[in-house]
């Protein structure tokens, strides 16, 4: 996967704060994994996979503390199955739920820092786009009920993700059914405290803050694979539905490093160090923590769990 793909893994964790928006009103979903370009479908058919209901998890422990580790996607058919008795049972253990923000589906916190960070009233979208590109937006537009100039004022990253969301929501992939929001209505009915690790502008200045020249490389990959991201996704959710990690490793993780170091730091490394750090002051602590986080976070060298075992902790994959 290359970096520009990652981008469209990662961001696709901040289509669903942006519901609500005219611009952004075929959107559906956190910063984690989803959408994969220019790799085949693994011989295994998702729906099969999905059965399993095996996604990995991790736990870490010492005298009186537990912290769980789940990988997860943020956006999913609703058929699919990945709940699990080793699973529900961290999960109803845990004293306190954790995800990368508090609460994914608060329009109320994100509309203003879209407007903050994803508009751009003096610089028409169109004056970036050379004639093909405008009419490849044109025709991305159209399919998901909008207009090209709907997207005039967005900077390029906020189209970009607003264009990636579109063909997965009309191949059935529904927010509503992602791993978060399903996990979060659980902890609500149960009475668990929540919290999160992020906020929703510290995710969304991840995406502002990328250079021009990258957010444009955004774009267009969007644009040019644009047909290709239901296939991509199921690829995705086929490895994650049996915790296959090698392989979110492979798709999610080495190859975005090798396309670009900095991309790389900026949207795993860091964020795991941080993650990490904070992971570390909890066990400081009592009690059960379970920990929810996009999947490419739990993979590679650089994982939290990585970070975690140079701190000088155990973490054991339970599942």
């Amino acid at each position: 996967m290359t970096t520009l793909e990652h981008l469209k893994t990662s961001t696709l964790a901040f289509g669903r704060r942006l519901m609500g928006t005219a611009a952004a009103a075929a959107l559906g979903l956190g910063l984690g994994l989803a959408v994969i370009a220019g790799a085949p479908a693994p011989a295994m058919a998702q729906d099969a996979a999905a059965q399993a209901g095996k996604p990995a998890l991790w736990v870490l422990r010492d005298a009186d503390s537990t912290i769980y580790l789940f990988g997860t996607v943020h956006l999913l058919r609703p058929e699919t199955v990945w709940s699990s008795p080793v699973v529900n049972q961290a999960f109803d253990s845990a004293d306190q739920i954790w995800f990368e923000i508090e609460n994914p589906d608060d329009q109320a916190a994100a509309m203003p820092l879209i407007q903050r960070y994803g508009i751009d009233m003096e610089t028409p979208l169109s004056s970036r786009l050379n004639a093909t590109e405008q009419s490849q937006l044109n025709t991305a537009a159209e399919a998901m009920g909008l207009t090209g100039p709907a997207f005039e004022p967005m900077r390029p990253w906020l189209a970009a993700l607003t264009l990636s969301m579109a063909p997965l929501t009309k191949a059935g992939y529904d927010p509503e059914s992602g791993v978060e929001l399903v996990l979060r209505a659980r902890a609500l009915e149960a009475g668990k405290p929540i919290d999160g690790l992020e906020t929703i502008e510290e995710q969304l200045q991840i995406l502002s803050g990328m250079s021009e020249d990258a957010q444009m490389a955004f774009l267009r990959s969007v644009l040019s694979d644009y047909e290709n991201a239901t296939v991509e996704l199921d690829r995705l959710v086929d490895a994650w539905a049996v915790g296959d990690v090698e392989t979110l490793e492979e798709i999610g993780v080495t190859q975005m490093r090798a396309e670009g170091e900095e991309f790389y730091q900026n949207l795993l490394v860091k964020r795991n160090a941080n993650w990490a750090g904070q992971i570390d002051t909890m066990m400081d602590g009592e009690g059960v923590i379970f920990i929810a986080v996009g999947a490419a976070h739990l993979a590679g060298d650089d994982s939290v769990q990585a970070l975690l075992e140079q701190r000088g902790f155990t973490v054991e994959r339970v599942q």
